[in-house]
């Protein structure tokens, strides 16, 4: 179980490494004439056991058919068998951490569970639910594989104190490695080495010393000696060839089915390679024999012996080896430098890559048997599909899961348990699944063989009906197969001695009529002579008896509360009451569930709504103003409160519909805040509610602001003016007044002339008693 790593190292160099209802009813188009091929044809598919289920007239496989189907049919005794599960090995995954004591491989687990049993029930898919966790300190063999021929000169110094320093690098990850080596050069055949005596002793030219060519060559099998790895390969010796392509698929494919131990028809080589171990002495000896071994071939043992493929190649060889890392599952490319100095780096790099990654593969599935996968991974992250095999990006200690379903189809022809198993790609673990196929039904082991309920024991009773034992048929297994069609028997299947055999719509079998199926299974013909059957019924709105009722023998059986021939008359008449809890309002009659209203001014489904009543504008308006203009009170709320009646916009007013006599309406004109007027029309038709409006408001005109204002200044002007002059004129004619009277008391007045004897001069005169009169 522990990490298995093969490194092989060439010029475009590779290193490997490994770790241990279909249309109508598909129920009854099968034709099923027992309960065990009923549940064989589909998940949704029941067998009616009831004895007295069939009508006169239909066959024995009218018992299969899906599930619903058979409770509306009357069936009450259904054999529909479910799949189940049953784990058998449960091993917890290891929680093993690094340095904690050493456990064997095999008591290492890192997928969960380990086995179950499944029963399958054909169409029904059984999911169940695997858990992966990385295992810390997990095992890994190493072994290296390298290319010998003369172009690997350089490299193989590199590579001679790889051990140790391997050894040191990866005790960081495991503490549990173990290194081998191996090498190859290529077929030891022309056209691939040169065959003349000297160069099969000395391939190199000039004075170099080459060891002879070889194929395949097991140096050090798997050790944990590191110094031991160093001395064996300081050993090796460059050697040489001629081809290009090299032998490093043979060198793989021993490898792989040895446990670690094309073009070959240019060198007259044609058997296809066997995939066996065919080592003598660590050496390859049927190099000459066999070809190189497909890609596909070397997929198949490298999955076989958990293999995964790492490619270390030089630049030059990328592009190749990136296409061939698309064929190999669980491989990786990595860039070799030039003389494989970067070796450890590459192996450590190409480790983490391949083991942070899981892929579960199946093996051959069983005839009639498919897998679907779907992974839970890491931040939650959901893949289906191809890519629902794998999880990436795993660490140690992560756990990821798989919902894995499987589904029969069928049963296998043999009908004996089959298993496959699961693992995740490069690991020896995996979940082995057992598969118990259901056959049949659990009635089937109760039957009853030669029951005289089938003709004289003719056949075994079971599940309700007989089935016939080899060379009877018949419902009663009544016939024989040789006489199953005669004149005699013939005529008990003609109506009325006609001229017509079961109506032409089914088949005289031993003297009975088994109706014929039609395209759509729901359509069924029955009777003694097929003469019924349940779809040429009437019909009410596109529907079979209204949709209220069942077809028998061409005639509605209606549900309760419904009548007519279409069963499209309801006796219900709570479709008819208004609002006051009145029939139609009092204005009208329920006639099948519908009001026809008497009165002609009263539509509507319950004879509620009168266009033409009073108050049917104001009622409307806010509603048709916020529909057709976007304003009023209800613009808000217009989608919720507004949505009852169908609008429709004309251009001016001549546009509006007229009152007609079938359908009354009521014009109206409606003012808005702005004072702007509107003119709709409202009217019934049906049940259907019209408003027919003028998109354009009636506003009127607004003022002329520069007149009015110039108008009112010059008022004011004017208004002034004429106020100073009346001021004027009376403070002139006040002036004149007091004038007048002042001079008429002037002239009437009569003023004495003496002095006043207070009176006393505002003049004082002094003399200067200086002055000489000078």
């Amino acid at each position: 179980m522990d990490l298995k790593l093969l490194f092989m190292s060439t010029l475009f160099g590779i290193i490997c490494c490994s770790s241990a209802q279909q249309e109508g009813n598909e129920c009854i188009k099968a034709n099923a004439l027992s309960c065990g091929q009923c549940i064989q044809v589909g998940a949704k598919c029941g067998w009616c056991t009831d004895t007295e289920f069939l009508k006169q007239g239909e066959p024995t496989s009218a018992r299969c058919d899906e599930l619903e189907s058979l409770k509306k049919r009357g069936c009450d005794k259904i054999e529909n068998p479910h799949g189940s599960q049953r784990i058998l090995k449960n091993k917890a995954v290891t929680n093993r951490k690094k340095g904690a004591e050493k456990l064997r491989p095999e008591d290492i687990t890192q997928i969960q569970p380990q086995k179950l049993s499944l029963n399958l029930r054909s169409g029904e898919p059984q999911n169940i639910k695997l858990r992966f966790k990385r295992a810390e300190d997990y095992p890994i063999d190493l072994y290296y594989l390298m290319d010998l021929s003369y172009s690997m000169k350089d490299d193989l110094e590199n590579v001679k104190n790889l051990g140790t320093s391997l050894m040191k690098e990866m005790s960081k990850i495991t503490s549990d490695f173990r290194i081998g080596f191996g090498s190859f050069v290529e077929k030891t055949v022309m056209p691939y080495i040169s065959t003349t005596p000297a160069k099969l002793l000395n391939p190199c030219t000039g004075d170099q010393n080459c060891t002879s060519p070889f194929s395949y060559k097991n140096v050090l099998k798997l050790t944990s000696n590191g110094q031991q790895f160093n001395s064996l390969v300081g050993q090796q010796q460059i050697s040489g060839n001629l081809d290009s392509p090299e032998g490093g698929f043979d060198a793989i494919m021993q490898v792989a089915v040895c446990g670690f131990a094309g073009d070959g028809k240019l060198g007259g080589i044609v058997l296809p390679n066997d995939g066996k171990c065919h080592l003598e002495n660590n050496m390859y000896t049927m190099s000459h024999y066999y070809d190189y071994p497909s890609i596909a071939h070397l997929v198949q043992k490298l999955s076989e012996n958990n293999i995964q493929t790492i490619f270390a190649v030089t630049e030059e060889f990328q592009p190749v080896y990136k296409e061939l890392k698309n064929l190999i599952p669980k491989s990786a490319v990595g860039t070799l430098s030039a003389n494989s100095s970067n070796v450890i780096n590459l192996i450590v790099d190409a480790y983490n890559s391949l083991s942070s990654e899981v892929i579960l593969e199946n093996s051959k599935l069983p005839e009639g048997v498919t897998i679907t996968y779907q992974s839970r991974c890491k931040n939650g992250v959901v893949n289906e599909g191809e890519n629902g095999r794998k999880c990436s990006n795993i660490s140690i200690g992560d756990e990821v899961s798989f919902n894995i379903n499987i589904t029969a189809q069928g049963c296998p022809k043999q009908g004996k348990p089959e298993s496959i198993k699961i693992k995740p790609l490069g690991f020896t673990e995996e979940v082995e699944i057992l598969l118990n196929f259901i056959c049949e039904c659990e009635c089937h082991k109760h039957g009853i063989k030669n029951s005289d309920m089938c003709h004289n024991g003719n056949g075994t009773f079971e599940c309700g009906a007989c089935r016939c034992n080899k060379g009877r048929v018949g419902r009663q297994c009544e016939c024989r197969k040789d006489e199953v069609s005669t004149e005699d028997l013939d005529k008990n299947c003609r109506k009325d001695n006609g001229t017509d055999i079961c109506s032409n719509n089914g088949e005289c079998v031993c003297g009975t009529c088994e109706c014929k199926k039609r395209d759509n299974p729901e359509e069924r013909y029955s009777g003694k002579f097929c003469e019924c059957d349940n779809f040429n019924c009437d019909r009410s709105n596109n529907k079979l008896c209204g949709g209220h009722g069942r077809c028998e023998c061409r005639v509605c059986i209606c549900d309760a509360n419904y009548t007519g021939s279409a069963c499209d008359c309801s006796l219900d008449t709570s479709t008819c009451l208004a609002s006051n809890k009145q029939i139609c309002n009092g204005r009208g009659n329920c006639e099948c569930g519908t009001c026809r209203c008497t009165d002609p001014k009263f539509q509507g489904p319950t004879c509620e709504i009168c266009p033409t009543c009073p108050g049917v504008c104001t009622e409307h308006k806010e509603c048709v103003q916020c529909r057709a203009f976007g304003t009023g009170e209800k613009k808000d709320t217009c989608e919720r409160d507004c949505s009852y009646f169908n609008l429709i916009k004309v251009k001016d007013r001549d546009k509006l519909p007229q009152p007609v006599q079938a359908f009354p309406l009521m014009h109206c004109k409606e003012r808005d805040a702005n004072d702007c007027w509107f003119y709709y029309t409202y009217a019934v038709n049906n049940t259907e509610k019209e408003v027919h409006v003028v998109d354009a408001l009636e506003c009127p005109a607004g003022p002329d602001i520069i007149p009015i204002v110039a108008g009112v200044v010059t008022g004011i002007v004017l208004i002034g003016l004429a106020l100073l002059l009346i001021w004027k004129l009376l403070m002139i004619i006040h002036d004149r007044r007091e004038f007048a009277k002042f001079e008429k008391e002037k002239m009437n007045a009569k003023w004495d002339t003496g002095e006043n004897p207070i009176y006393k001069s505002a003049v004082t005169t002094v003399i200067n008693p200086k002055y000489e009169g000078k």
